[in-house]
């Protein structure tokens, strides 16, 4: 299988375009009010349309009540929840059973111990996108343009697929990918010439390195065997119906 590639806080149609365009997997759209890269229901809405058929449509909130996620859901009909707060793994579960979408849960990783909450979380969600714990004192859970220590996951053996994420960029994603083959890769801050501000550049420029990465990688490995995490993922409960 190929390596998956997600371009997130995309919040403009020419930025949507140039990660369409470049091939990714899915595009992301942020809804958090203290992140530049926060979109509203009514813009989200028409990328969404834009994106729709062409790569799967990823919401990211941070510890949003059903109110707010069904707000987002009816308005962007994501085909994925990302949730990048601290969502136990009780609260993953209720969320995937009540809108019946697959989610992935982001999980902050500083140290070994870190990935001890793994398992119970895997557990629950249909994916992980592993990310660097943000700095002390960060208003923001992500998007830091903070790396972790790659190494920690060498070797990581998963039930679920699961993206790399925390200060990737054009210029070190190549480097991740062959150290650790990651199932998929998650960017926001690296391709930015600003706070929120997508470079349709450096999109493409991330998405041409970590897919050359992954073909060399993808050459290089034993015939017959793929990254960790690549198991096929549970099917998604039947969506319940809205509140009003």
């Amino acid at each position: 299988m190929s390596l998956e590639i997600k371009i997130c806080g995309l919040s403009t149609a020419e930025t949507l375009e140039a990660a369409l365009g470049a091939g990714a997997d899915m595009v992301g759209m942020v809804f958090f009010a203290p992140s530049p890269r926060h979109v509203d229901l009514a813009v989200a809405a028409g990328l969404g349309a834009r994106a729709r058929g062409r790569a799967q449509i990823v919401a990211l909130t941070v510890d949003a009540d059903d109110a707010t996620l069904a707000a987002i859901v009816d308005a962007l009909r994501p085909d994925m929840l990302q949730l990048h707060g601290r969502e136990a793994p009780a609260r993953v579960a209720a969320i995937r059973a009540r809108f019946g979408l697959p989610v992935m849960k982001a999980l902050g990783i500083a140290t070994q111990d870190d990935l001890a909450a793994l398992p119970a979380y895997e557990a629950v969600a249909d994916r992980l996108l592993l990310d660097a714990k943000p700095p002390r004192g960060a208003v923001l859970p992500g998007g830091n343009g903070v790396a972790f220590d790659w190494n920690l996951l060498a070797g990581l053996d998963l039930a679920r697929p699961y993206m790399l994420s925390g200060g990737l960029d054009p210029e070190n994603v190549a480097g991740a990918v062959r150290l650790i083959h990651p199932p998929g890769v998650d960017v926001s801050s690296g391709v930015e010439r600003g706070p929120g501000i997508k470079d349709p550049f450096r999109i493409e420029a991330f998405l041409r390195a970590a897919r050359g990465a992954a073909k060399e990688a993808g050459a290089s490995r034993p015939n017959g065997t793929e990254p960790a995490g690549k198991t096929p993922m549970p099917p998604s409960p039947a969506r319940e119906t809205s509140p009003s």
